[in-house]
């Protein structure tokens, strides 16, 4: 019994020992900055995560580096001609360069997911194959927390971003990754599960650019200087509480106006400004929002403007925001985040994760504007907060994390295969660019016939929420920790 006894006392021993142990070890790497990060459908992941003023001082140094040791005669790597095309690309130099703006510059990826918003890349035709080790960055380095994409003109690219206690709009020289100006005001918005930062991407139209904070600080900057022309708060201005996980509509020019959707009661939901002054121009509906983009469209031989608030798809008209008509879709948590698919000339495509799925409408002009058809619906395409591609009449996107194909006409599953997280998807010709939840590149055939996966790298290191953008051949991805350039140009213009 006394042996029993002595054992019993030593193993209590070592287990307080071994429990004193774990506590010092969990509390020097939590002071280290592990934490438990939630991916897509709430997967939890361990990693080390940088506090906001560390990665804003470490961003800091690396800006201020590259100032110091760029020249200033840079210019873009000449795109490789046809017959090199599938060679490996020589390495870059890992510092960047300043090179001027060319006049000739396109302002071609103007808006949140291109020109269209519908993630289409129709500038020039792509490099189709990849070296074995993957794409060489032009340039990568290290970049500000939040969710926004870039857009890119006239050899500048553009997004927000979280430093410190600040959220920022940043200018980078596309050819070099330097970074030409910033516009910055306090905010920090917080949020637990997604994670800290700006969500919406900056649009660019005729020398500005529009940007919209986590918390709704709106803001029109000079493309060359940064310089704000004016400013305004769109949830002060409608009297709108913030969304659970931010504002994340990108602002739209319609003509002489800049729409947002700040969501605010009686009559608040959308508004409209003047894009020149800032000054209101009208606002309308009481909807609470989505968290998807607004669209500038026609359909059924109307022009409108696509809203996907967090209760309904509606065509609204751009002028007052009247509603043209609408059709009911209400999911868990009031997610409603992808971007809606224009097929054809009156069908539209509507998706949601959450087991919601997705549904093609149908609309016919009426003497009240129109009435809406179903035309099929089915959970075989659930886009959490990516969105689909429509391609010579085949949808692809992420069903959740893995990449299908659905028939438009009948919503028939053609395809599924691919594990990819819950990333983004674009189209270049007839090749889908992947960027994984987990920071890789992938090129995929866009065809209903399989899924077949032509190449795959690692390009970006953490959870990858942004969309990738792509404008005269070049690639820009960016996620919470960096942002990297790689040229996809299959020949010289």
């Amino acid at each position: 019994m006394g042996q029993d006894t002595s054992m019993l006392r030593r193993i209590q021993k070592f287990a307080a020992i071994l429990f004193g142990v774990m506590l010092v070890t969990t509390a020097v790497l939590y002071a280290l900055g592990l934490r438990v990060v939630l991916y897509g459908g709430g997967a939890p992941h361990l990693e080390f995560v940088e506090s906001e003023r560390a990665r804003a001082e470490r961003i800091a140094r690396d800006r201020e580096a590259r100032r110091a040791q760029a020249p200033s005669d840079a210019v873009l790597p000449a795109a490789p001609p046809p017959s090199t095309a599938e060679a490996p690309a020589a390495a870059r130099p890992s510092v960047p360069e300043t090179v001027p703006v060319p006049p000739a510059a396109p302002a071609y990826w103007t808006d949140f997911r291109g020109p269209a918003r519908d993630g289409h890349y129709r500038e020039r035709p792509i490099l189709a194959t990849w070296p074995a080790g993957g794409l060489k960055p032009i340039w990568k380095q290290p970049v500000g927390g939040g969710y926004a994409s870039f857009t890119i003109a006239r050899g500048r690219a553009f997004t927000t971003e979280q430093r410190g206690p600040q959220e920022i709009v940043a200018a980078y020289d596309v050819a070099t990754g330097r970074e030409l100006w910033t516009s910055a005001w306090p905010a920090l918005f917080h949020e637990r599960m997604g994670g800290d930062g700006p969500r919406a991407t900056p649009t660019w139209s005729e020398g500005r650019v529009y940007a919209l904070g986590g918390q709704g600080e709106f803001r029109s900057l000079d493309e060359a200087t940064g310089k704000t022309f004016w400013r305004t708060n769109i949830l002060e201005d409608s009297g709108a509480t913030n969304l659970p996980w931010g504002m994340a509509a990108s602002p739209l020019i319609v003509d002489d106006t800049v729409i947002v959707l700040p969501g605010g009661p009686r009559g608040h939901s959308v508004a409209a400004y003047d894009r020149r002054t800032g000054a209101p121009r009208w606002s309308a509906l009481d909807d609470q929002q989505g968290y998807s983009s607004p669209m500038l469209v026609t359909l059924g031989g109307v022009r409108q403007v696509l809203v996907f608030s967090a209760a309904r798809l509606m065509g609204i008209t751009p002028d007052d925001g009247r509603v043209l008509w609408g059709y009911p879709w209400k999911t868990d948590y009031d997610v409603n985040a992808a971007q809606p698919v224009v097929i054809g000339t009156n069908r539209v495509l509507l998706s949601s994760g959450y087991g919601a799925g997705a549904a093609v409408l149908e609309l016919t002009p009426s003497p009240d504007g129109f009435s809406v058809r179903e035309v099929w619906r089915n959970n075989r395409m659930k886009n959490q907060f990516t969105s689909s591609l429509l391609h010579d009449g085949f949808i692809y996107g992420l069903d959740e994390s893995i990449l299908a194909c659905l028939d438009a006409a009948t919503g028939e599953v053609k395809w599924k295969g691919g594990r990819y997280g819950y990333g983004q998807v674009l189209l270049a010709g007839d090749h889908l660019i992947v960027l994984t939840e987990d920071g890789d590149l992938a090129l995929v055939r866009a065809s209903p016939d399989r899924h077949q996966e032509l190449a795959r790298f690692h390009a970006i290191a953490g959870k990858t929420w942004n969309h990738p953008a792509l404008s005269d051949g070049v690639l820009l991805v960016r996620n919470i920790n960096e942002m990297a350039a790689f040229d996809l140009r299959s020949s010289p213009r």
